[in-house]
């Protein structure tokens, strides 16, 4: 069995798992296109061959170019990694958030301030 996602205008509508064959019977099977459960940032989890640089989920895009499945961007500051085909933070985590804090991120800060990293309490 694999995986296959529905692809609608682009974004991933619907997961499922399937043989092929199966897929070829529905009449919008060009809409749906394999996913690999253990691909994950380009890699292969198991050491086999990635499929499609990220398991596909609800509402990420396919990007039949690079031949992807991108994750929603979590902030709109954040960037595309091309060969990962994630989004990433443009700055490093701190790394002296203390064991009751977090570190969160801001979009205005960072467009404001440069340092998109709030510490808080938590």
């Amino acid at each position: 069995m694999s995986h296959f996602a529905k692809v609608v205008n682009g974004v991933v509508t619907e997961v499922i798992v399937a043989e092929q064959d199966v897929i070829d019977t529905f009449p919008d099977a060009s809409a749906w296109v394999q996913t690999s459960y253990n691909t994950h940032e380009g890699e292969h989890l198991l050491g086999g061959t990635p499929l499609r640089k990220n398991f596909a989920g609800i509402g990420f895009t396919y990007d039949s170019v690079r031949d992807a499945f991108i994750p929603p961007k979590p902030y709109r500051t954040w960037v595309l990694d091309e060969t990962k085909c994630v989004y990433e933070c443009p700055q490093a985590v701190p790394t002296n958030v203390g064991a009751n804090q977090r570190a969160k991120w801001s979009d205005d800060l960072y467009e404001s301030t440069g340092d998109g990293w709030i510490i808080e309490d938590v």
